[in-house]
């Protein structure tokens, strides 16, 4: 890091995010990222409330 410089951003600042391949890559990455991310979290919350009907409806397991 050069002196007087300042970090905005854990990316790269020497990326050329205006090239296509650079924006369909990421593009990409984030889209798989954020499926991934919301089936995890459908899991969990499904998880959950299935945990809570079973406990209200006495079942133990």
């Amino acid at each position: 890091m050069l002196h007087g410089e300042t970090v905005h951003s854990p990316l790269p600042q020497d990326l050329p995010w205006w090239q296509p391949d650079h924006f369909v890559f990421f593009s990409v990455l984030y889209l798989v990222l954020f499926i991934i991310a919301s089936g995890m979290g459908y899991c969990v919350i499904k998880a959950i409330i299935d945990t809570q009907k079973a406990s209200a409806h006495g079942q133990q397991h």
